[in-house]
């Protein structure tokens, strides 16, 4: 049967004295600004709100089970992670089993803020997280548009609201605290709006404050049973047959549930974070942990499948926990020195095999830097960027096949070093060839600049670059250089320029440039960057023959030859490294 819980007022009140709490097999807040904006606008046009899930875990029974407080101020960076609430002891609790996401969006749209990293702003920055609540127009008048929203409720800055002259911005939190009636017309006022404005906005505004404070729209099913195993199988049922959580964080949910000395859910999460932070930053996942976790403790499969996550599976992943973790720091640290990073890793998963090799042979941890693992370092390296190469998708279809049949050729064959050659072979007989024919060598030098394999092509092909700065991918000729006016001027016709537009951001035309010299070099032309870059002529020269650029016209006029020769150079480059299976593991430089 299912219970009145109140306003949200109320429940809001709750989450803030604790009486609300989400248990440790809850998953992540998960909302984005614009669904928690369009909850909201539901809310005040009336649309049914749902009901909830609550497990009554009674005083007796709390301190057996680890409980996490509901996000407020959520910074995307800085506080992206559910407070864990410690023990809970003598106290009776609701915890949330279905509806965390609503009730979350609710507490952080009335009570607290977002701050989300803006475009093209770097990590570390602090000002690429600006602090954003809820607010919502009070003068908006707009009818339904093509999404059903009435009501224009948006996060924005302080800067942001105070900067719109055409709106008025009420800052939601503020009807939590405030009377109705005659106070909300003296705050309007107080705001600056009277006449046709004042009934409009105070139109707006009380029914906001009705949503919130006097209509009762939380309704709830109460579970009441102490037994955490009837309480997964209740939260397993009612999210695994649906695609709004994901199966990874189920499995969390039930890993989280069976560990006994380690928190997994807070361990899991700081380890993700610890590797996103190597290097230039990476974007892995929790997925990709919980996979690793599988792969390099030995159980059977390594799929995301429930039976695979049973307490002694478990147990064996608690128990090696320490080694697969100093593992994935290897392998990330080890990508991260291949030049890696978030925008260039294709695919997670191809760091698993990596990982697992890392883990059987328990790497020290001079393993990325000193010269003795250099061989073995340069195998993994060739490996990597030739499967991230492949346009077919290696890490694709038959990925869980594909790393079990991996791992059990690792593990008999890479005991003192990386097994290359029988790991390709494996590969090789599922269909999943590093071997590159002429067509797909010709595929790789027609990639565009802002194609993810743009930067391990040319890795491979320039591998005396040291990755371990910070790379840009460069344009030889720069690419301001062609705009249709200034080609047009030269005497190039449409046809040409079409060609030229597109010839600009392909492979020819691209380099590895550290990244200050690349913005230094900006739109300067290839030769007078190269004399101021380089003073000597042998300096020059050997900077032309190692990166395979030839001779170097002085103008535009000359592109499309360079382009060409560049192109052939690099096409007899790359059939040496991919054409076949005795094709070379390096090349010191294409010539």
């Amino acid at each position: 049967m299912y219970k009145p819980g109140g306003t949200i007022a109320e429940a809001l009140g709750r989450i803030q004295s604790k009486s609300y709490v989400l248990p440790a097999i809850q998953r992540e807040f998960v909302w984005k600004p614009t669904q928690i904006e369009r909850l909201f606008d539901s809310l005040m046009q009336g649309y049914p709100f749902g009901t909830f899930l609550f497990w009554k875990v009674e005083a007796k029974t709390t301190a057996a089970f680890k409980f996490y407080d509901f996000v407020l101020n959520y910074h995307e960076r800085d506080n992206p992670h559910c407070p864990e609430l410690g023990k809970l002891l003598h106290q009776t609790v609701t915890a949330v089993l279905d509806g965390q996401q609503r009730l979350t969006a609710l507490n952080i749209g009335l009570r607290g803020s977002m701050a989300l990293k803006q475009p093209n702003k770097w990590w570390t920055n602090p000002d690429a997280f600006p602090v954003r609540t809820l607010r919502l127009d009070l003068l908006s008048t707009r009818a339904a548009d093509e999404e059903g929203l009435v009501y224009d409720f948006k996060f924005l800055t302080d800067e942001q609201a105070a900067r719109s002259e055409q709106s008025h911005w009420f800052s939601v939190s503020e009807v939590l605290g405030m009377p109705d009636g005659p106070a909300m017309v003296t705050a309007l006022r107080k705001g600056g709006l009277e006449g046709d404005q004042l009934e409009h906005a105070y139109a707006t505004l009380d029914r906001l404050h009705r949503v919130v404070h006097s209509h009762n729209l939380v309704n709830y099913y109460e579970e009441e049973t102490q037994d955490v195993e009837r309480v997964l199988n209740i939260f397993i049922r009612l999210n695994s047959g649906g695609t709004v959580l994901s199966y990874s964080d189920l499995l969390l949910s039930i890993a989280v549930a069976q560990w006994k000395k380690i928190d997994a859910r807070a361990e899991i999460h700081r380890l993700v974070d610890e590797l996103n932070s190597i290097g230039a930053g990476f974007a892995l996942s929790q997925d990709f942990v919980l996979k690793a976790g599988l792969m390099l403790a030995d159980i059977a499969s390594v799929g995301f499948k429930v039976e695979n996550f049973t307490a002694d599976n478990m147990a064996a992943l608690e128990e090696n926990w320490i080694g697969i973790r100093k593992a994935l720091v290897r392998t990330v640290e080890l990508a991260a020195n291949f030049g890696l990073n978030g925008q260039t890793l294709r695919a997670d998963s191809s760091l698993l095999p990596i990982a697992y090799y890392l883990y059987k042979r328990d790497a020290p941890a001079n393993y990325v830097t000193h010269s003795k693992f250099a061989q073995d370092r340069e195998a993994i390296r060739s490996w990597l960027i030739r499967s991230l190469l492949k346009a077919s998708g290696i890490w694709g279809s038959g990925l869980d096949t594909l790393l079990t049949a991996l791992r059990e050729t690792i593990k008999t064959d890479g005991a003192s070093a990386f097994p290359d050659k029988q790991v390709r072979q494996v590969m090789a007989q599922r269909g999943k060839s590093l071997t590159f024919e002429e067509a797909e060598i010709e595929d790789l030098l027609h990639l565009e600049y802002g194609d993810r394999r743009v930067f391990a092509l040319l890795s491979l092909l320039f591998p005396f670059v040291d990755l371990r700065n910070q790379f840009h991918v460069d344009h030889i000729f720069p690419i301001s250089r062609f705009k249709k006016n200034t080609l047009r001027k030269i005497g190039f016709d449409q046809d040409q320029i079409e060609i030229l537009k597109r010839r600009v951001n392909e492979i020819p035309n691209l380099q590895l440039l550290e990244g200050a010299i690349n913005i230094e070099k900006r739109a300067t032309m290839p030769n007078e960057w190269l004399v101021s870059h380089k003073s000597s002529l042998d300096g020059q020269k050997h900077y032309r023959e190692q990166h395979a650029l030839g001779e170097i016209p002085d103008d535009l006029s000359g592109f499309e030859l360079f382009f060409a020769a560049r192109r052939e150079r690099l096409r007899t480059a790359l059939g040496k490294l991919l054409g076949g299976p005795n094709s070379e593991h390096t090349l010191s430089a294409p010539t």
